[in-house]
């Protein structure tokens, strides 16, 4: 069992990474640890619990942005923002159920750490594209602040785009600067129900293109949309695609219409309210229709036109679901339980619809199932020599979540 620090502030979590350095340990570090389940289990010699670095620094909401500590719960900072009417437009997911824990339990340091964007991604980017500052220690046993307050202020590494995805791998983060923006005051879903995945694939690409604006889309196969806690898609028997619109009234009125009678001849239609609309992006955001069990999780990124090829054709022949997010760029695909969880033919699949335009991740499997396989897409030989020479560059000890990412 490995031993844990825990520092209440900025000081003492320079001086742990200085103590670690100065006995040769390394660290595994952590908030709320409730992101434990995705990627690599480490192992390290002391765990530093950044949970004790918490609240919020500074907001503005007149200038859109917000300073916090890393261990600031998302509940929190989603509380503060809805009373201002703002929003992380990135949309964080929750995977607190899918990995058999209490929902709304992360910190915003493990929701940019791990860098994963909601449906909305495909307008509003991911984590990255709203991180403009960050304070941290790095593994020279040094405090260092990069980026700002104001949203053009870069020069040399882009660290706060840089730590987003990083797993914690470069640094120990002690305080976050995030853009914030004003949250839609109104969504309408308009829900067609009975499409294939090619079909439903087709028709998501034909409504990103047109004048609708649609912020996100996603379609779920009969046998997921089953599950699912909304009663307009779950009753309905089929399958369901659904695509939002977001804005003031008025416009998403007029702009769901206008979508509405575009697909009028591909079937069955139906508008989701305000209430039911964020039920369902919740659902698809949070994976919350593949629910908590023994099933391996995979999530793949490919060319949205390419993800019916790949989702369907991995579901039928490894026995598994899936559904798409993202307008089929983002297939989620729950599979069986196997020792390698599946990895060589996901993979095989993978590469011969997608070549080099996609990558799989490992979502959901047990400890010793990720401990022996890469849950994490591998990458080409430049890619790994150019991440590790980065790497280096901020912990050249190796000190910071040693083989979270890679073996």
């Amino acid at each position: 069992m490995s031993e844990t620090w825990s520092p209440a502030n900025a000081d003492q979590a320079l001086e742990a990474v200085r103590d670690a350095l100065a006995a040769g340990k390394t660290l595994e570090l952590v908030g709320r640890a409730t992101r434990r389940a995705l990627g690599r289990p480490v192992a390290a010699d002391v765990v530093l619990d950044l949970s004790g670095l918490s609240g919020i620094v500074a907001y503005q909401p007149e200038e859109l942005i917000l300073a916090v500590r890393p261990g600031t719960g998302m509940a929190e900072i989603g509380e503060l923002l809805a009373a201002h009417g703002q929003c992380l437009a990135f949309e964080p997911p929750d995977f607190g159920p899918l990995w058999g824990l209490p929902a709304y339990a992360g910190t915003i340091g493990g929701t940019v750490m791990t860098g994963r964007g909601g449906p909305r991604r495909l307008t509003a980017g991911a984590p990255r594209d709203h991180s403009l500052g960050i304070k941290g220690v790095n593994g020279f046993g040094e405090a260092f602040a990069a980026g700002g307050r104001v949203v053009k202020n870069v020069t040399g590494f882009d660290l706060p785009k840089l730590a987003a995805g990083s797993f914690g791998t470069l640094f120990a983060a002690t305080e976050l600067t995030l853009k914030v923006l004003p949250a839609p005051p109104t969504s309408q879903t308009l829900v067609i129900r009975g499409l294939s995945d090619e079909a439903a694939i087709a028709a998501m690409a034909r409504a990103m293109g047109c004048p609708a604006q649609v912020s996100s889309a996603a379609h779920l196969p009969a046998d997921i949309a089953h599950g699912s806690k909304v009663a307009e898609i779950a009753a309905a028997g089929a399958s369901t695609t659904l695509l939002r619109v977001e804005g003031v009234k008025p416009s998403v009125t007029a702009r769901t219409a206008h979508l509405a009678e575009m697909l009028a001849d591909l079937g069955r239609q139906a508008v989701l309210d305000q209430d039911a609309c964020r039920l369902a992006w919740a659902e698809i955001a949070d994976a919350r229709v593949l629910p908590g069990g023994e099933a391996q999780v995979w999530k793949l990124s490919v060319p949205p036109t390419l993800g019916a090829g790949v989702g369907r054709r991995l579901a039928d022949e490894l026995s598994g679901r899936c559904l798409y997010d993202w307008a089929g760029g983002g297939v989620w695909l729950e599979l069986p339980a196997a020792p390698d969880a599946h990895a060589p033919q996901v993979r095989a699949v993978l590469a011969a619809v997608a070549g080099g335009d996609g990558h799989a991740t490992l979502m959901r499997a047990a400890p010793e199932v990720r401990a022996t396989i890469a849950p994490f897409q591998p990458p080409s030989a430049a890619v790994a020599a150019l991440s590790e020479r980065v790497r280096r560059q901020f912990d050249p000890q190796g000190i910071f979540n040693p083989g979270r990412m890679h073996a």
